[in-house]
C-alpha cells in the first residue's frame, strides 16, 4: 500500500502538470481567446524572519531571507476559465533559486454544476488557524517562520466537482497524487526528537494508485439562516508517524502516512450580536481502530467553538475554543513506549485574535494568539500592516512560543522566537 518516495510519483506529477500546461497553451492560442478576457498580475516581496533566541541548529540566524516574484495569469471565455499562479524566489538561507508552481487550473461551468481540473488550493471549515474538517495539505513551516499568511495553505493536484441542485450543493474533490503537510526544517527550528541519534531515516508516501485516491466530500445549504455542512474524507494522515525497527536499540526510523476518515459538520450564522462558528470532526484511525498500537495515532473526536464580533468602528475581536478528545486511552498508555512521551486524553486550545483598523483603514494593528489549557503552552503573533499605496504594503510581526513541556505543540518551539519583516509591490 505504501512504498518509498520514489522518481515515479515525482514523474507522474510532472506528467499531470505538462498536460495542463499543454491544454491551456491551447486555449491561450485559440481565436476565441481576446485580450479583453486575459489579464496578468503578481508581486515583488521581499520576506525576512530573524532569531531572537539566538542561531538556528544550522548555526544561521534567519528562519527566512528571500525575494520573490509572483506571476497570475487570469484569463476567461466561457464557459472555460483558466487560473496560473507561479513563483520564482531566491532563498539566500540555502542559496537557492527555484520556480514554483503554487496553483494552475482550468474551470468549467454549466447552469448546474462545475469542473476545475489541476492544482488548487481548497479550504473547508470554519477554523482560524485550527483545522477539523480542512483536511488539505498545509505549509507550517512557513506559518512559524512569519511569511503571508496565504502560503500556510498548498495548492494540491485534484479534480474538484460542484453541483448545485435547489435543495443542497455539494462538492466532491479527487486527489490522485499525495501531498504531506510541510513541517519545521530540522536544519531551522529546534524541535523535540524523542531519538535526535538516530540519524538513518527514511520517508514511506502512499504510492498514485487507484486504492489510495483520496475522495473528499462537502455538502451543505441554509438552514433557518446559518450556514450548515456536512464533510466526509477518506484518505491519510498529512503528519507521518514514526516506526523504528527497535524500541530497544533503534538504529533506523521510517516515516509512515497512515490511513484516516474523517466524518464532520459545521455550522455558522448571526448570533449574540456577531458571528458564531460550531464545527465538530471524528477522525477514524482506519489502521488501529482499538488503539493498541502505539505508534499509529488513535482515533480522535475534535470540537470548536467560535465567535467574532465588531465591538466598535474598525475593532473586531475573534475567540476560539477547541477541544480534542482521544478515544482508548488507557490502551494507549498501556502501549505506549518507556520514553516517549505521553499525549493527554482531552487537549484544549483557545485562540484569541484583535484586530484594530487605523488611518482610514490603510494601518492594521492585529494580535493573535494560542493558549493550551491542558498543555500550558502558547503561541503569539503580534502584527502590524501599513498600506503606503494601492499598490505598496509592508508588515513587521514576531512569532513567540513558550510554556508547556518540551514535546508539546508550542513548548517545543520556545527557542524559535523570531522577528519577521514582509515587503511586497503589487501590479
Amino acid at each position: 500500500m505504501i512504498i518509498n518516495k520514489n522518481e515515479k510519483v515525482q514523474n507522474k506529477k510532472c506528467r499531470f502538470i505538462i498536460v495542463l500546461l499543454l491544454l491551456s497553451i491551447i486555449y491561450l492560442s485559440s481565436s476565441y481567446a481576446t485580450a479583453s478576457d486575459t489579464s496578468i498580475h503578481g508581486f515583488f516581496q521581499g520576506n525576512y524572519s530573524a532569531d531572537l533566541d539566538g542561531a538556528n541548529p544550522d548555526g544561521r540566524n534567519f528562519k527566512w531571507a528571500e525575494e520573490r516574484l509572483q506571476l497570475k495569469l487570469d484569463a476567461n471565455k466561457e464557459p472555460f476559465h483558466l487560473f496560473f499562479k507561479t513563483d520564482a524566489f531566491y532563498d539566500h538561507i540555502d542559496e537557492e533559486a527555484e520556480v514554483e508552481l503554487r496553483e494552475g487550473y482550468i474551470d468549467f461551468t454549466s447552469s448546474g454544476w462545475d469542473l476545475r481540473i489541476g492544482r488548487q488550493v481548497i479550504t473547508w471549515g470554519l477554523g482560524d488557524l485550527i483545522f477539523i474538517n480542512d483536511v488539505f495539505p498545509k505549509d507550517y513551516e512557513a506559518f512559524f517562520s512569519g511569511r503571508p499568511m496565504e502560503y500556510l495553505k498548498k495548492g494540491v493536484d485534484s479534480v474538484k466537482i460542484g453541483v448545485y441542485p435547489s435543495f443542497v450543493s455539494a462538492e466532491l474533490i479527487i486527489i490522485p497524487f499525495f501531498e504531506p503537510n510541510s513541517y519545521p526544517k530540522s536544519e531551522r527550528f529546534w524541535m523535540f526528537d524523542p531519538m535526535p541519534s538516530v540519524t538513518n531515516r527514511s520517508e514511506h508516501e502512499p504510492t498514485s494508485r487507484m486504492r489510495n485516491t483520496e475522495i473528499a466530500l462537502r455538502a451543505y445549504r441554509d438552514i433557518a439562516g446559518f450556514d450548515a455542512s456536512i464533510y466526509i474524507y477518506k484518505g491519510f494522515y498529512r503528519q507521518p508517524s514514526m516506526l523504528p525497527d527497535s524500541m530497544s536499540s533503534t538504529t533506523k526510523i521510517d516515516f509512515f502516512y497512515r490511513k484516516l476518515s474523517v466524518y464532520g459538520a459545521s455550522l455558522q450564522g448571526r448570533a449574540l450580536n456577531g458571528v458564531l462558528s460550531l464545527e465538530a470532526g471524528y477522525y477514524d484511525s482506519r489502521e488501529d481502530r482499538k488503539g493498541v498500537d502505539p505508534m499509529i495515532p488513535n482515533s480522535h473526536s475534535k470540537f470548536l467553538i467560535g465567535y467574532q464580533r465588531q465591538m466598535w468602528e474598525d475593532f473586531t475581536i475573534g475567540l476560539q475554543y477547541y477541544v480534542e478528545y482521544m478515544h482508548d486511552y488507557l490502551k494507549y498508555v498501556i502501549n505506549q513506549p518507556a520514553g516517549f512521551p505521553k499525549d493527554k486524553r482531552l487537549h484544549e486550545l483557545t485562540a484569541v485574535r484583535l484586530t484594530q483598523l487605523l488611518r482610514h483603514q490603510t494601518m492594521k494593528l492585529s494580535l493573535f494568539s494560542f493558549y493550551s489549557p491542558s498543555d500550558g503552552d502558547y503561541l503569539l503573533n503580534p502584527e502590524v500592516k501599513y498600506n503606503f499605496s494601492d499598490y505598496v504594503w509592508a508588515a513587521a510581526g514576531a512569532n513567540i512560543f513558550g510554556g508547556g513541556e518540551v514535546w508539546s505543540q508550542f513548548g517545543q518551539l520556545r527557542k524559535n522566537d523570531n522577528l519577521y519583516l514582509q515587503l511586497r509591490y503589487e501590479f
